[in-house]
């Protein structure tokens, strides 16, 4: 199959300057896409809209913070301007605030589910009239094994990833007939700064162009067919004594 088998395709992703987020940006923009960036710092998009561009990318980018419907409006808009549509959006954007209930603040329990789980629903509900533009599309939400195995102090972040997987199902439910195809990736330990600093012990995780190759692989897949879910593993994490 060809390399570049997105090209005049718009992409959207959330969360784009770093980490997982950015790993998706250059795979889809190494694909022939054209990556519409976006995070909440005007210089980290700047940057990495730059650094995308240096490497032969078509990347475009914007700030947003996916908590703001307003804002998350004002990105659909300005990914879909040159074209009139999206053809992809990957929501990505996340944060993760961890610890005992007791001390989980309203804020604090706020600050991830809008995130996680509210951001994912005003991103899919801002871009939908522009993949009904194109005709269809495809929508690939980053959910987490989170989202099915709970953890003490995960109270927010685990809430907010079993939403995004129901919701995600539902999502796909709805669309199904309007040829938007709904997906979501759930990776385990990923060597990101959202995990903190890797050490040459943690090398077992994985990286983020593991979840960027499945994005490709769920874009290249046949129109007839959809896969619907992927929970992506480190192969061999440590051996628990």
């Amino acid at each position: 199959m060809s390399e570049r088998t997105l090209e005049g395709k718009t992409a959207v992703v959330t969360g784009s300057t770093r980490g997982i987020g950015r790993g998706i940006a250059e795979a889809l923009a190494g694909a022939g896409a054209e990556v519409v960036l976006s995070g909440r710092q005007t210089e980290d998009v700047e940057r990495a809209v730059s650094e995308i561009a240096r490497g032969g990318g078509n990347a475009r980018g914007t700030t947003a913070d996916v908590r703001k419907y307003g804002d998350v409006e004002s990105l659909m808009r300005f990914a879909a301007a040159p074209s009139g549509g999206i053809d992809v959006l990957v929501n990505n954007a996340g944060v993760g605030r961890f610890g005992h209930i007791a001390e989980l603040s309203p804020e604090r329990w706020h600050e991830v589910v809008d995130t996680n789980l509210t951001g994912v629903y005003y991103c899919c509900h801002a871009a939908l009239p522009f993949l009904r533009e194109r005709g269809g599309g495809h929508i690939i939400n980053i959910a987490s094994l989170a989202g099915k195995n709970a953890f003490a102090g995960g109270c927010a972040y685990n809430a907010s990833k079993f939403g995004v997987e129901g919701f995600s199902e539902a999502l796909m439910l709805d669309l199904r007939y309007e040829n938007v195809k709904v997906s979501y990736i759930m990776p385990g330990s990923t060597a990101t700064e959202f995990a903190g600093r890797q050490t040459a012990e943690q090398d077992w995780r994985l990286q983020a162009q593991d979840i960027a190759q499945v994005v490709l692989d769920l874009l290249r897949q046949e129109r007839r067919a959809l896969t619907s879910r992927v929970e992506l593993r480190p192969f061999q994490p440590p051996r628990k004594d």
